[in-house]
């Protein structure tokens, strides 16, 4: 077989696991958005990739927005209580932890930047345990601060701002501003901060979309159904609403994050070409 051949065949192959890795994660996805336009029995007897009526669709709708009291739209707003304030509280710590790790030099320096790197890899849920006792211990258990506190902590938006700033920010630029004799706040403030926008937009999106997708603490730290996300309040439609409308809550659930993910495209791009003017 010649070069040019076995060039070709490799690419035959590449091209054929990309397609049925793409297939194995497109069709489960084609059927949660088909399933609301069929009946519960046609689920059953039709073809799983078979279109029902836009009739099903929109009765689907409506029971799933007005299921046991419209319950839906609670979670949905708790969930963007949660999730809004917990990762505005993340940014917020974030940013100035990774500038103050990356461009400054204090004493615990080195340690402070190791724990974080141990806070990071440690799995989330083995950390809900001891969340659980210190919230008990204040008595805010049951409260939506005994959900947004714990979305605050996230230590890998303080390593993304860590290695951002140590690659991206020239040093000159700070060392000119310490020079005229700028404080180290107005140094952040005035030269950092402009220039750090694509991180900002970087760690608001994945603290949001990880306090989003996140289940086990908003279910172990809340009581009622009036006080679930909605990551948590599907597992009770999954226990007593129909097929059809399980999809149409899932397809509802994942819909603000799709809608974050397009603002924060144009966010990163908008930063960049921020910090490219600036320079």
């Amino acid at each position: 077989m010649s070069a040019v051949a076995r060039r070709y065949a490799l690419r035959l192959l590449v091209l054929a696991i990309l397609v049925a890795f793409a297939a194995f994660f497109f069709v489960p996805i084609l059927w949660l958005f088909l399933a609301p336009t069929k009946t519960s029995q046609q689920l059953v007897d039709e073809s799983p990739f078979a279109f029902g009526s836009f009739s099903n669709l929109a009765k689907a709708f409506q029971t799933t927005m007005t299921w046991q009291g419209g319950s839906l739209l609670v979670w949905l707003k708790n969930s963007a209580i949660y999730c809004f304030g917990g990762s505005a509280i993340a940014v917020l710590a974030a940013i100035p932890a990774g500038y103050g790790l990356a461009l400054t030099q204090f004493i615990g320096r080195r340690t402070v930047l190791w724990i974080t790197l141990v806070a990071m890899i440690m799995p989330a849920n083995a950390l809900v345990l001891p969340l659980f006792l210190e919230l008990n211990a204040v008595r805010l258990i049951g409260t939506a601060w005994s959900v947004i506190l714990p979305f605050a902590f996230f230590p890998f938006g303080v390593y993304l701002a860590y290695i951002y700033f140590s690659s991206t920010i020239p040093r000159s630029l700070l060392e000119a501003a310490r020079i005229d004799r700028a404080s180290e706040w107005h140094v952040f403030r005035h030269v950092a901060l402009p220039l750090s926008v694509p991180i900002i937009a970087f760690v608001g999106f994945f603290a949001f979309v990880a306090d989003w997708n996140n289940f086990f603490l908003p279910f172990v730290m809340t009581y009622a159904s009036e006080q679930y996300p909605i990551q948590v309040g599907l597992q009770l439609m999954i226990q007593g609403a129909a097929v059809p409308d399980r999809a149409i809550a899932t397809i509802i659930a994942i819909t603000p994050v799709l809608i974050l993910f397009l603002f924060a495209q144009r966010t990163l791009v908008a930063g960049l070409l921020t910090g490219a003017i600036s320079e």
